[in-house]
């Protein structure tokens, strides 16, 4: 199956299903978002790895910036920071220059690695919309912390391949019906910047029907 252009979804919204199923809808179905400080770092970071010219050589190394990537299989599209060609026998030719080149795509992030894989599911997404537009295969990347100022290496496993393509499929069936969650409310949502739009906490208020029950089987 292909998706049409006008179907395709945000690819840096996987990172949002991720973390909440309800924060990607409020933010691509109900059009809803609201800065804090983490999302303020976060696009700064990524407007300095977009500052300097979108392409330049280094040592044998290519690097473009911004680098729109797309899949039809996926029905997503987006951006990549940076990806990289490194030169390699063992690679894909590109338009214009000689040789061979591995592909090698790398995210910005303005903190440290996380617990979970949330991170690593978008740049899995963007080495799969590069290897299906580049015909390439990619074995792994890295996600750039602006905290500790290091690259952490992220192999492409079957496992995290097969988890963006699940996720993917989930985000356009809620598309399709357009269907916010309800609220599950739990710790990670002090930290999200749609607290106060989202309102977590009342998830757990129990309706008036209930408490009503409640009051009644107390006399």
């Amino acid at each position: 199956m292909e998706y049409k252009e006008e179907e395709y979804l945000m690819l840096s919204g996987i990172q949002h299903f991720a973390f909440c199923r309800r924060q990607w809808a409020l933010i691509h179905l109900e059009q809803q978002w609201q800065e804090n400080e983490r999302t303020v770092e976060g696009e700064l970071l990524h407007q300095r790895a977009h500052r300097s010219d979108l392409f330049e050589k280094r040592k044998g190394v290519l690097i473009t910036r911004a680098m729109p990537v797309y899949s039809k299989t996926m029905g997503v599209s987006g951006e990549c920071d940076i990806v990289e060609f490194e030169e390699d026998q063992q690679g894909i030719p590109l338009f214009g220059h000689r040789g061979h080149y591995r592909v090698y795509p790398i995210e910005y992030k303005k903190g440290k690695p996380k617990e979970t894989e949330i991170d690593h599911l978008q740049l899995t997404a963007q080495a799969m919309c590069l290897e299906e537009m580049l015909s390439a295969k990619i074995e792994e990347g890295a996600c750039y912390y602006g905290e500790i100022r290091h690259r952490e290496v992220v192999t492409f496993t079957k496992d995290l391949r097969e988890q963006v393509q699940k996720y993917f499929k989930e985000m356009h069936d809620l598309y399709y019906r357009h269907y916010t969650p309800k609220v599950k409310w739990s710790k990670s949502c002090n930290a999200c910047s749609l607290k106060e739009i989202c309102l977590p906490k009342l998830g757990k208020t129990p309706s008036i029907k209930e408490y009503i029950q409640s009051v009644i089987g107390k006399e």
